[in-house]
């Protein structure tokens, strides 16, 4: 059978080799409604290739580290960009090459072309792909279009529709791609349209549209014009407009953002007719399929054309939730727009709400006030946690995105070795650590300020106790933690002990601007993709020192609620003569309200897990800081763990918070639970230069303290050897 089959010449038998957007399109087509001409690349060219090259074991490797289901959207990130990164770096066979190539190259020549993906059973019902696998568009040659083939194909593994397959219990080992070439319509006009409206169980259907091409308008980069309308009488019950000042048009290599002329911005894309005649090409859809319909089409000159129609499976009763993983992906315009909100916004009032809090005592006030004080602390510390997750986890998609393009224009046999760009800036965690280290060194000059802070004597040094007060102020809320929030300074003094002792932790960190690496970048770029290289290389510095960045400052407001909670189980556990330090927030309050309430909650916390029996002497996880390391664990199970921390130990925890931070200069290598390149112990462990694996399944539950540790840090490989007891 051939490996290429022309749109027009697709039948019923085909579909599975075609995949669903390919067999759509010829369905339509075969009404006689106008479609692109195009060619599909079946399935069977997507599987030749994974088998002759190796890819196919590769990537079950990849996926193997940890059980599928067990892996956080962190390391399906991680996975999905070294996969990528597989299929970039793999070449096409030679006799499987031919014949791609021959009739790519007879039907299209060096015209302009979609190339897109068209997965079998995406538009099954149930199912809801729509937006998770890459499409191309303004490709032209053979070697670009050959190129764009493999990242249509790789994105097969995307971490979004990684996670997709996760959610909804598919096997992505069984899954496959084939790709569909159209021929590029260059519309003035473009835009999506709903059969039946995706947000309301009634009558109503949705067209949108932008100037120029659609691509704008899906990846969220372009607002369109929105219209909702009536299915049965066609009329428009609803038009809002947005503020048009943007067009994504053909460039001389792929597309290009351009500003709207002003005659553009002032109109509608769209006369109310038109609304209606995208309505009707929806319909038309839906009543050759049977199901409501979601379409895209693009309007060229006078000629409305189909570009391609999928069943709409976002209705209410579908519980979709597809929504959620695309927003953790943002174009640049979008991106930008949102470092601007959260740099300008949210950081700064985050820091202020922080100083208001510290500034009021929760210890001085009343039984009644302090319950209203914890209440509105939670309330804040909750509101702001969901804009964390709402607004700053997607910014760490500008380093995935530069990332990507790094990869995609210099294909280097490292998928991460563009971090070396982003890394050595101003994080707060290693400014903070950077004080502590000049602390350190105050006593490591000082024979007599060392001897009176291990005898607890009030230090003579001004210096150093000018110094000390500085840093106190500034990070000591820091040291709170679970149930403690004292103003005790001995774990601080103790923590300057340790590292005045120890000569390695002025060591420098990693310098992280290597401009032979940003020259050799963004030389592959002129003109405007040259402004929109290095603005991109900017923000996905800004997003690199966000992921540190933004756990101190949650951080801090965590620590006020917590001093606020410590207030009110001491006022209690004086009252009651009892331990209460694992009093739940809810219940504080209630006895705080009403002392005859009963206090509900137990007075010890949960029992420590029994530590797992090691059977393997090595365990898999993800590499996250280059190196290679040997050393005594330290199981951090609590806070209070950090206080018998050593130097030249592994730190293995279940994952490094900003508190945490404090003793990394100690350690020799990071092991952690959590996994992926971006989590806040990856990117201080690289500031460092110290190993780090990551994504070690139960980690701090199997190692125990005291267990001699190998991490091999290139290749994510934890190597155990337990002493004989």
């Amino acid at each position: 059978m051939s490996l290429v089959i022309p749109l027009r010449d697709i039948r019923l038998e085909d579909r599975t080799l075609v995949g669903d957007k390919s067999f759509a399109l010829a369905r339509l087509m075969s009404q006689g409604i106008p479609v692109p001409d195009g060619l599909s690349l079946t399935t069977e060219a997507y599987q030749e290739y994974l088998q002759s090259t190796g890819l196919a074991e590769r990537i079950q490797l990849e996926l193997s580290r940890k059980p599928f289901e067990d892996m956080r959207w962190e390391e399906l990130w991680d996975a999905a960009l070294r996969i990528r990164s597989m299929f970039l770096q793999t070449m096409v066979p030679s006799s499987l090459l031919n014949r791609m190539r021959q009739p790519i190259e007879a039907r299209f020549d060096r015209a302009p072309v979609a190339v897109r993906s068209s997965a079998p059973g995406e538009d099954e019902p149930g199912a809801s792909f729509a937006g998770l696998h890459e499409s191309f568009v303004n490709i032209a040659g053979i070697e670009e279009v050959l190129v764009s083939i493999k990242k249509v194909w790789a994105s097969l593994w995307s971490d979004a529709a990684l996670l997709y397959r996760k959610e909804t219990g598919l096997d992505p080992s069984i899954s496959s791609m084939a790709v569909l070439i159209q021929a590029v319509v260059v519309g003035e006009r473009s835009g999506v349209a709903f059969s039946r409206s995706p947000a309301s169980s009634g009558d109503e259907a949705v067209v949108e549209s932008v100037h120029g091409l659609n691509q704008g308008l899906v990846d969220g980069s372009v607002e369109p014009d929105r219209w909702i309308l009536d299915r049965n009488s066609r009329s428009i019950l609803s038009h809002t407009a947005p503020q048009r000042d943007k067009v994504l048009r053909p460039g001389p290599a792929g597309l290009i953002m351009a500003d709207l002329s002003d005659d553009e911005a002032e109109k509608p894309p769209l006369s109310p007719d038109e609304v209606r005649a995208v309505l009707d090409l929806a319909l038309t859809a839906e009543a050759d399929f049977g199901r409501a319909q979601d379409i895209e089409w693009t309007l060229a000159g006078s000629k409305l054309i189909l570009l391609q129609s999928r069943p709409v499976t976002t209705l209410p009763e579908s519980g979709d939730s597809r929504p959620w993983y695309l927003s953790l992906h943002r174009s640049l315009e979008q991106l930008l727009r949102l470092r601007q909100r959260i740099e300008e916004e949210h950081l700064p009032a985050m820091q202020a709400e922080a100083e208001t809090l510290a500034a009021r005592d929760p210890s001085s006030l009343e039984d009644d006030d302090l319950a209203a004080e914890i209440d509105h602390r939670l309330a804040r510390f909750e509101l702001w946690k969901g804009v964390y997750w709402k607004e700053f986890i997607p910014m760490a998609h500008g380093v995935r995105l530069f990332g990507q393009i790094y990869n995609d224009v210099l294909k280097p046999a490292d998928p991460f070795e563009f971090l070396h760009l982003l890394e050595g800036g101003r994080l707060l965690g290693l400014e903070r650590n950077r004080q502590l280290n000049v602390l350190a060194g105050l006593i490591r000059k000082d024979p007599v300020l060392r001897q009176d802070l291990r005898q607890g004597l009030d230090p003579g040094n001004a210096e150093f106790k000018t110094n000390l007060e500085a840093f106190w102020d500034r990070y000591g809320t820091l040291f709170c933690h679970e149930a403690s929030c004292t103003r005790d300074r001995q774990d601080l003094v103790d923590l300057l002990l340790k590292l005045a002792d120890e000569p390695q932790s002025g060591r420098p960190l990693t310098s992280g601007t290597d401009v032979p690496d940003r020259d050799r970048f963004l030389e592959l770029f002129s003109g405007q993709s040259r402004t929109e290289a290095e603005s991109l290389l900017d923000l996905a510095r800004a997003s690199y020192r966000l992921r540190d960045d933004d756990n101190i400052v949650l951080g801090r407001l965590e620590a006020q609620l917590i001093r606020a909670l410590e207030a009110g189980r001491q006022r209690l556990a004086v009252r009651t003569g009892r331990s209460l330090v694992h009093l739940r927030p809810e219940a504080i309050v209630q006895v705080l309200k009403d002392p005859e309430a009963p206090l509900s909650e137990p007075e010890s916390g949960p029992k420590p897990q029994a530590a797992l029996e090691l059977t393997p002497r090595q365990l898999r996880g993800q590499p996250a800081g280059p190196g290679l390391a040997s050393g005594r664990a330290r199981v951090i199970g609590s806070p209070a763990d950090l206080r018998s921390f050593q130097a030249g130990e592994i730190l293995v925890c279940d994952a490094l918070d900003p508190t945490m931070t404090f003793v990394v200069p100690l350690a020799a290598g990071i092991v952690e639970r959590r996994g992926g390149m971006l989590i806040h112990g990856a990117i201080i462990a690289r500031e460092y230069g110290l190993p780090c694996v990551t994504g070690i399944p139960q980690a701090t539950s199997i190692l125990k303290t005291g267990d001699l540790l190998t991490v091999d840090g290139y290749l994510g490989i934890l190597s155990v050897q337990r002493p004989e007891s």
